[in-house]
C-alpha cells in the first residue's frame, strides 16, 4: 500500500492555481535586497571576492518559472542588478517547477537541478561559490543579541532542520520503495 504524505493535496493545490505576477516595485526591491545578502556573504569571504573581480562586468541571468534575476559582477569582486537589457554571459534555469521539491532539495543539502547555459570559467567560478561560500548566520545573530541567544537559537534551528531532514529523507525512501513493483530486482 502506497503511503502518501498528507501534504500532497496542497502541492496539487498550487500547482493548479496561477502564477501571480507581483508588482514591479516588489521585485526590484526584493532583488535589491538579495544583493545586499549576497555582498555581505560575499566580504566574508576574501578568496570568493578575488575570483569574483576576474569576472568582472559578466552578467548571470537566473530563472526559476516567471522569475528572472540578473546579477553583473562589479570591479570590486561584488555583485549588483544588471538592466533588463544586459546580455547575459551565464544562464542559470531552476528546472524543478515544484516550489516544494526545490525547498526539499535546499532543507537536505542538495543542490536544485539547474540547466546551465553560456561561459564555462564563469559557471566554474559560480558553482566554486556555491559549494564553498557559506553565511556564518550565528556569527550575524550574535552582534544583535549576543553570543548565547544566538548560540542556542542556532542550535534549535539545527534541530528542527535535521528532524525536517530526516522525515524527508524517510518519506523519499519510502515514497521509492512504493513505486518500486514487488516482481522487478531493486
Amino acid at each position: 500500500m502506497a503511503t502518501q504524505s498528507p501534504f500532497s493535496f496542497l502541492e496539487d493545490f498550487f500547482r493548479n492555481l496561477p502564477t501571480p505576477t507581483p508588482p514591479a516595485w516588489l521585485v526590484d526591491e526584493s532583488q535589491r535586497k538579495c544583493v545586499l545578502v549576497l555582498n555581505h556573504v560575499l566580504m566574508q569571504e576574501p578568496q570568493a571576492m578575488e575570483r569574483l573581480v576576474r569576472q568582472s562586468g559578466r552578467v548571470v541571468l537566473t530563472q526559476w518559472r516567471s522569475f528572472t534575476f540578473r546579477l553583473r559582477v562589479t570591479p570590486a569582486g561584488l555583485l549588483d542588478l544588471a538592466g533588463e537589457d544586459a546580455t547575459p554571459d551565464l544562464t542559470l534555469v531552476l528546472t524543478e517547477e515544484s516550489p516544494f521539491a526545490l525547498a526539499q532539495h535546499v532543507i537536505q543539502g542538495d543542490k536544485p537541478p539547474v540547466r546551465v547555459e553560456g561561459d564555462v570559467q564563469l559557471a566554474a567560478e559560480v558553482n566554486w561559490l556555491a559549494d564553498n561560500v557559506r553565511w556564518d548566520v550565528e556569527e550575524d545573530l550574535s552582534r544583535v543579541v549576543g553570543d548565547t541567544p544566538a548560540h542556542l537559537l542556532m542550535e534549535t534551528g539545527r534541530k528542527m532542520s535535521g528532524a525536517l531532514r530526516d522525515f524527508l529523507g524517510q518519506r523519499a525512501k519510502s515514497k521509492a520503495s512504493s513505486e518500486t513493483s514487488p516482481g522487478t530486482p531493486e
